[in-house]
């Protein structure tokens, strides 16, 4: 039985990463290398390939593709069960803004925001979490599934995030991990999501970028002087869920996101 943090750990465990070539995904995929992970991360942009590959060395087998396509999940499964025996554990973080293709506000959205936007956070999602669970099926050992939803499935914020076809992304991530936890449970395999708030990670850096937004932000996510998330932020998590530290935990969200969930973003941030 776990008794200590210290305990929590990947050794042995073989993992696939979707989008875990930069921001969020590369910051927990070095996260599972350290806890002692056997890695499959995968990726589509070239510029955050040639740096995933120099932080990982030989450490990782990275991949070049595009999540929203179904063959890129099969081929990291298969990579992981191929190289390492098995598949124990899948962190899907594919997914992004669909802003620049149409998405927004529902009467202003296009036809193109939407289906792109739900493309790449849910049927990439979909297709990641299908060839894992077939592989997990397939072996008869159980395993963990995390899925990255955000803050915005159930915490809007119309003033300044108002990309409605990107929320309903997100809550329908959740709508998916809850359905499959309960149906897969008698299989010991564990489906769990996590929710951060706004953190800096390429997609972010329009809002980063924003002297209003980020004063706004301060004020919805209060803690630690309202700093904006970290990838880092999330790490520690990830290797929980994926761990056998969370062994008796499926079908939750959990939210990483400085307080946005439970603050209005109306009080001031206190500055002692």
């Amino acid at each position: 039985m776990l008794r200590t943090m210290d305990a929590i750990t990947l050794n042995n465990k073989t993992i696939v990463i979707l989008g875990g070539t930069s921001g969020l995904g590369l910051s927990g995929a070095l996260a599972c290398l350290e806890a002692g992970a056997n890695l499959v991360v995968a990726g589509r942009d070239d510029d955050y390939l040639d740096e995933a590959r120099k932080q990982f060395s030989d450490a990782a087998v990275v991949l070049c593709g595009d999540a929203m396509q179904p063959g890129l999940a099969r081929e990291a499964v298969e990579a992981a069960a191929g190289r390492f025996g098995a598949l124990h554990g899948l962190y899907h973080v594919a997914g992004g803004s669909g802003r620049r293709m149409g998405d927004g506000p529902l009467h202003e959205a296009s036809d193109d925001g939407w289906d792109y936007t739900l493309q790449l956070n849910l049927t990439s999602m979909f297709y990641s979490n299908r060839a894992a669970l077939q592989q997990m099926m397939k072996q008869q050992q159980g395993g963990a599934i995390l899925n990255l939803s955000s803050s915005l499935w159930d915490s809007p914020s119309p003033g300044y995030f108002s990309t409605h076809a990107y929320a309903t992304a997100k809550a329908a991530i959740v709508g998916m991990v809850r359905a499959t936890a309960a149906y897969y449970a008698p299989h010991d395999i564990r489906i769990n999501a996590l929710a951060p708030g706004l953190t800096e990670t390429p997609m972010s850096t329009r809002a980063f970028g924003d002297k209003e937004i980020m004063q706004f932000a301060a004020r919805r996510q209060p803690l630690q002087d309202g700093r904006g998330g970290r990838a880092s932020d999330l790490d520690a998590a990830v290797v929980y869920f994926l761990s056998d530290a969370s062994a008796y935990v499926t079908g939750q969200v959990l939210a990483v996101d400085g307080g946005w969930s439970v603050c209005d973003g109306e009080l001031p941030v206190n500055t002692g």
